[in-house]
């Protein structure tokens, strides 16, 4: 007599299985969808961020002004500083990151879907907190936090603990998408791409997710050692009780240098996309290109002290940074020779994504040649908190990292929305954003080496630095005009452009040889690589014998199934949003009581995910 098994009860976590309208945004797990939720935050966050500056700069346009209080400023140069950095630019370049990456490298999402847009909620949790703090009184302690300032003795406000745990929360949506694009990277490539077959904009990406993974932990535990401080009588930058404010500085500097290149090493992959196509030539030198990168990435670790010429570490110290220094520039420089290779003798088109790509090669290439100058640490001295240093960093973050973005932005346009913009209007942004940065950034240098200090909220009549304060503070109202000219012209064509051709560019890679915009399995046949650069390759081997293109698959024709939709990884960041919340407010109602509450949604959120099947077909 056989028996018949017996059925066991499974649980079944209820879930829209086709959500649509604003709820399909919440419970999205398409890496296109998330990268525009990145993009479209991030660019909010970095206008807030210019709203900080420019109140900053018409305070300062002229001699003893009243428009903000000095404590208003403070709070306005640190949100400035910290929203610009963990705000604006890296979401930005983590929007190219989610949407870009499955479409270069032919794979159909990422490795791990609903951690993607575990981290997009983490990140606007942490935003949100942030940018929250304005109403009770925002950090005032600069972007950097130097100890003992924000001790709960010289800083007793909330600020710092927002700044702390918002920092703590960022780091989290960090670390979860660096890991999932470096095992994307390694694990889903389709047949074919070899490592030194990647494209660059893909290879700057696996570098930086790399350097995230290494770094944030330096800034989480110099994080928790001050919260300890703030929270618990601990000493770790009490000097009192001996502490060490120096030690602050190492910890964030460990962590804030090789930051510099997590900013830029993506603008660097954009421009290097970007390059090759308008120039109709393949990117000079592409194997040293990638070794630059990775040796700028592993010399990153090896210049934090320049930061600290002036604390006083002493002449060796202070000559081996500025020998470590000097030499990061080596790789940097190659850079710039292979890209200027890449132009000369090219067939050149100057689109809007061409000129902003110049742009950045030209500002970027005073930013660095400033670098050098702080690099020399008796010539850092003199400089060291002048104007000197916001119109190095400026040169480099901004008129680096932001030009490269706004290249990649115009450039992926037909992309993701469907839409071509207008040129016309593309170009006078860009003209607009060379005149009003250099009219803003550039006579920082000349204050800075005629004394003027940094981070002072107002300065005296005849101190010689009204002008060049006046023209900086016009300048803004350049870049102000240039924004709202690139909102209108992207906006209004997003919706009611002319419908892009799947490839407008003639580009080089996978991305181009789908739909604009793809569809939401990416590729309805993996492709095979043959060759780098291969879509541009199969272009022209089919115009060469006059055959029609076909993409081989790198897998059996069969039934598409993607991973259904999940609300449980926004429960699961709404959590950590509440349980930060509780840890800052802590003597609401009970002690830590709200912390326990989001840590409970926390916990359901995470047990309920682990429930999920990795993919669901009907």
């Amino acid at each position: 007599m056989s028996s018949l098994p017996i059925p066991i009860p499974s649980i079944r976590i209820p879930r829209p299985v086709h959500p649509t309208g604003i709820w399909s945004w919440f419970t999205t797990i398409d890496h296109k969808r998330i990268g525009i939720l990145y993009g479209i935050t991030a660019f909010f966050l970095f206008l807030s961020g210019g709203v900080e500056a420019t109140l900053m700069r018409l305070q300062l346009a002229g001699p003893e002004l009243g428009i903000v209080s000095a404590a208003i400023y403070n709070q306005l140069f640190t949100m400035h500083g910290t929203t610009m950095i963990f705000l604006a630019i890296m979401p930005l370049s983590a929007a190219f990151f989610n949407y870009l990456i499955p479409l270069q490298i032919g794979a159909r999402d990422v490795a791990f879907p609903r951690l993607n847009a575990f981290s997009y909620w983490t990140f606007l949790g942490g935003a949100l907190m942030l940018k929250l703090s304005w109403i009770g009184g925002a950090t005032d302690a600069g972007w950097f936090g130097y100890a003992p300032l924000t001790s709960i003795d010289q800083n007793p406000g909330k600020g710092i603990d927002f700044w702390i745990i918002s920092l703590q929360i960022l780091g989290i949506a960090s670390l979860a998408s660096a890991f999932n694009f470096i095992v994307t990277i390694i694990n889903l490539r389709a047949p074919g791409m070899t490592w030194m077959r990647l494209p660059l904009f893909t290879w700057m990406t696996f570098i930086t997710a790399i350097l995230l993974v290494l770094a944030f932990p330096v800034i989480t535990v110099a994080l928790i050692e001050l919260t300890f401080d703030r929270y618990f009588g601990f000493n770790f930058f009490n000097v009192a009780n001996g502490g060490s404010v120096v030690l602050w500085q190492h910890l964030f500097w460990v962590f804030g240098h090789p930051e510099v290149y997590i900013l830029i090493l993506p603008a660097m992959g954009i421009v290097s996309e970007v390059l090759p196509v308008f120039s109709k030539k393949p990117l000079f030198g592409y194997a040293t290109v990638v070794l630059a990168g990775a040796i700028i990435a592993f010399m990153g670790w090896m210049v934090w002290s320049h930061h600290m010429f002036t604390v006083g570490l002493g002449p060796v110290a202070n000559t081996v940074f500025t020998i470590t220094t000097m030499l990061i520039a080596v790789p940097t420089g190659i850079k710039m020779f292979n890209w200027i290779g890449t132009i000369w003798g090219g067939s050149i088109k100057l689109n809007t994504p061409m000129l902003f790509s110049l742009g950045f090669i030209a500002m970027f290439l005073i930013g660095g040649l400033s670098g050098v100058m702080h690099a020399v640490s008796a010539h850092d001295a003199q400089q060291q908190d002048t104007y000197f240093v916001p119109a190095h960093i400026h040169y480099v973050l901004f008129g680096g990292a932001i030009m490269a973005i706004l290249s990649g932005i115009y450039y992926w346009f037909p992309k993701y929305s469907g839409k071509m913009y207008s040129e016309k209007e593309g170009k006078i942004h860009f003209w607009l954003m060379m005149i009003g940065q250099n009219v803003t950034f550039f006579p920082m240098h000349f204050v800075g080496l005629d004394g003027m200090p940094r981070r002072i909220y107002t300065y005296a009549e005849g101190m010689g630095w009204d002008l060049w304060n006046a023209v900086a503070t016009a300048g803004v109202f350049i870049l102000i005009a240039g924004f709202l000219v690139m909102i209108n012209n992207l906006g209004r064509h997003w919706r009611n452009g002319p419908s892009a051709p799947s490839d407008p560019w003639d580009g080089r890679t996978l991305e181009w040889s789908i739909s604009s915009p793809p569809p939401e399995h990416n590729f309805d046949e993996i492709p095979v690589v043959t060759a780098l650069d291969d879509w541009w390759v199969t272009k022209q081997d089919s115009q060469n014998r006059a055959v029609p293109i076909s993409g081989g698959s790198g897998e059996e024709n069969h039934e598409i199934h993607m991973p259904q939709a999940s609300y449980w990884p926004f429960v699961v960041a709404l959590g950590l949003f509440v349980g930060a919340y509780g840890v800052v407010f802590n003597e609401l109602i009970f002690p830590y009581s709200i912390a326990v509450i989001g840590l409970i949604i926390t916990f359901i959120g995470v047990y309920s995910w682990s429930l999920e099947p990795v993919n669901d077909p009907e």
